[in-house]
């Protein structure tokens, strides 16, 4: 809170015109081109068609657009005779509460994640607070492009109700989970970078409740990102020597709608999303030793904990849904993706920034340590990711090629092709919406990662 914290404001640069990009769990568009009010009209009548009796919880992260966007999910809800639960602004694992705190039928979340201004979209849940699953997910996509919405008569239509808390129930699922005494004791300086997103509102709250001092950045959730809104090294560039410079013990940096946490240490290195999940795990693990999992692409770092705690480890198809269904059937105690999503089952089954920075504190308040020394002893990897163009009927072959190739490997054909050896990995994977295929690799050093990288593009080129 203060000058010291604020950063200028970024334009946004709107890419070219494309279809919505549309998956089982949501959709997401550039506002006015490929998201219309039709759009997200005939997308919210296929969701509330096959959800039980029930309201429905609405929310948005804070974009300039979420307040349009929010008019035409409440019209198609009223329309298609659902009562709207209108909770306004809130992260996405805070809808998730609220749907099992105010016993709704799902929810429907307004943002576009990390996704650049000129982007808005919808993520839906289930009645238990989840994402939705890729079956039911399926389902309401199929009737979205059936274009056959069902709307009421007018003696059936819908009401919409305003939720004005939508803090307590979230916040206290969080403490439940960190000692909150022993954390108080300790008197963190915390800074945290909402960048404009709906992150503060429950952020600021939960670090204040933890006997935190509080340096907040952009708090006001109005969209105007002070930087590129994915909470990246690059991106967050500006706001990695405010946390030495402030004295402060730890940088907490969401995106827009507070699924994913990015961590700066105190002297201002940048941790990054795929630590937070890992330390995370090293919490507790220590404590609460039990099954854990990840999906394909996330960093061997939680996998190398599982093993030093002697628990089980899995890993699920990449998504997020698909880490939660993994987790109910594997009874897991913790689990996430390496963008940050750190999920606990105590709190929620959503990817969730507030538990990662509760759990983060607890950690260092119960080692009595600072968060750069947790870090050090973690197992330290380099991700490299990139893409090669690749038209959809070659990605056979070139899977068949790659595997011939790294013979040597450990082929894994869950989601594209994931190629293991003792100090490294790959992931192979093809694009949902473009001809391209994404190329995830990760190893000791960052020059083995993009080595693997390219080596691995080179195989794909002689096609």
């Amino acid at each position: 809170m203060g000058s010291p914290f604020e950063l200028p404001a970024i334009p946004g640069t709107i890419p070219p015109m494309h279809e919505p990009i549309i998956s089982v769990s949501g959709l997401r568009g550039i506002v006015g081109l490929s998201l219309t009010p039709e759009i997200v009209s005939r997308y919210v009548a296929a969701f509330v068609e096959s959800l039980p009796a029930g309201p429905v919880v609405i929310t948005r992260d804070g974009r300039g657009t979420g307040l349009m966007v929010a008019a035409a999910v409440k019209a198609a809800l009223m329309a298609a005779g659902r009562t709207c639960l209108d909770a306004d602004l809130a992260a996405t694992p805070t809808t998730g509460v609220l749907v099992r705190h105010l016993a709704a039928a799902g929810g429907i979340q307004i943002s576009a994640s990390h996704n650049p201004a000129p982007y808005n979209g919808l993520k839906l849940l289930d009645r238990s607070g989840r994402v939705l699953p890729a079956a039911a997910g399926q389902e309401v996509l199929d009737r979205y492009r059936a274009g056959s919405p069902q709307w009421q008569p007018h003696d059936q239509l819908g009401a919409c109700h305003q939720i004005e808390d939508t803090v307590t129930a979230h916040l206290a699922l969080v403490a439940e989970i960190c000692d909150v005494a022993r954390i108080r004791q300790r008197g963190f300086r915390t800074l945290i970078d909402s960048n404009h997103g709906a992150g503060g509102l429950l952020g600021v709250a939960l670090l204040q409740e933890l006997g935190c001092t509080v340096n907040l950045l952009g708090g006001e959730a109005d969209g105007q990102f002070g930087h590129p809104p994915e909470p990246t090294e690059e991106n967050l560039a500006a706001v990695l020597p405010l946390v030495p410079a402030a004295n402060i013990d730890i940088g907490f940096c969401q995106d827009p709608d507070a699924d994913r946490l990015a961590v700066i240490d105190e002297t201002g290195r940048y941790l990054g999303e795929e630590y937070t999940l890992a330390l995370c795990a090293d919490h507790v693990l220590r404590h609460r030793p039990g099954p854990v999992v990840t999906n394909c692409s996330t960093s061997r770092m939680t996998q190398d904990l599982a093993e030093k705690y002697g628990v089980p480890y899995f890993r699920s198809k990449v998504g997020e849904a698909n880490v939660v269904d993994l987790m109910l059937t594997e009874g897991a105690v913790l689990g996430g993706e390496g963008n940050g999503g750190v999920i606990d089952p105590r709190v929620g089954q959503v990817r969730d920034s507030f538990v990662g920075m509760a759990l983060l504190l607890d950690a260092m308040a119960a080692r009595e340590a600072p968060v750069s020394s947790l870090a050090d002893e973690v197992p330290g990897y380099t991700i490299h990711k990139t893409k090669v163009d690749l038209p959809a009927e070659q990605v056979p072959a070139a899977v068949a090629a790659l595997a011939t190739s790294y013979a040597d490997a450990t082929a894994d054909h869950l989601d594209g092709l994931r190629l293991d050896w003792p100090d490294k990995w790959i992931l192979v994977r093809a694009s949902n919406t473009e001809p391209i295929v994404r190329m995830v690799a990760e190893a000791k050093t960052a020059k083995d990662a993009r080595c693997l990288c390219a080596e691995a593009a080179g195989v794909l080129s002689a096609l």
